[in-house]
């Protein structure tokens, strides 16, 4: 049995099992008041999930940039654990992508929907699978999993260890910096940008992103904004 994951000491971890969903276990907690920094997971055979619980201090509009904050430091701890051939690219929206196929996703719910309100806690959700579901493939071709990819030497753990550990980093850059060094960091593994197609119900081309992420879609009547917070879920 693989050893508990450790986290750095802003963090601290608790384990659910079963079929007890992490996000829905950290929005509860948070709800309760519970500290922020709280990664509240379950190590499955065949996925990991996990879910961090956050305090902004910011309105929801710019706090929504934990989702590709998130997504970078998952990228960067793939980055030190996986074979160098491995390709972590991220969707606008918080899908995966390994090596081009679509491998799970990062989700997230807050304490309101108001973009211009700080909210109480926003909880932010890694769904990754580890073995795929189907495992011939056939029936969802464009979908993956990590060790289906080459990485079947990461450990659940140690992959939780590590994007804890980066999340923190980067998190702690946009704070100092701003938005930046992630804009920076997020352009160069974003999937689809400067590609035509259907983006989340949303026909055109995706040119990039504005100052917090709101992604910038031209169509044939011209260029129009989709705010991060449509992202939002309720767990």
């Amino acid at each position: 049995m693989s050893a508990a994951p450790t986290f750095p000491p802003l963090m601290s971890g608790l384990a659910v099992t079963g079929q007890e969903d992490p996000f829905e276990a950290a929005c509860q907690r948070a709800v309760l008041g519970c500290d922020a920094g709280l990664i509240v997971y379950n190590l499955g055979a065949d996925q990991l999930r996990a879910a961090i619980v956050f305090a902004p201090e910011v309105p929801l509009q710019k706090a929504m940039a934990m989702l590709p904050t998130c997504g970078i430091g998952l990228q960067n701890a793939l980055g030190a654990l996986a074979p160098p051939e491995v390709a972590v690219h991220l969707e606008w929206g918080g899908g995966l992508r390994i090596n081009g196929g679509r491998c799970g996703t990062l989700r997230v719910a807050a304490s309101t929907e108001d973009p211009d309100q700080v909210p109480d806690w926003l909880v932010l959700a890694l769904q990754l699978p580890l073995w795929p579901a189907d495992q011939d493939g056939g029936d969802t071709p464009d979908q993956t999993a990590l060790y289906a990819e080459g990485c079947a030497d990461v450990t659940a753990p140690a992959l939780l260890e590590s994007w804890a550990r980066h999340a923190l980093h980067w998190i702690a850059r946009w704070e100092q910096d701003g938005t930046e060094p992630l804009h920076a960091e997020w352009r160069g593994l974003t999937h689809g940008l400067g590609e035509e197609g259907d983006w989340y119900g949303n026909t055109g081309t995706f040119l990039g992103v504005d100052e917090d992420f709101g992604m910038l879609l031209r169509d044939a009547s011209g260029t129009r904004l989709i705010p991060l917070t449509t992202r939002l879920e309720t767990p």
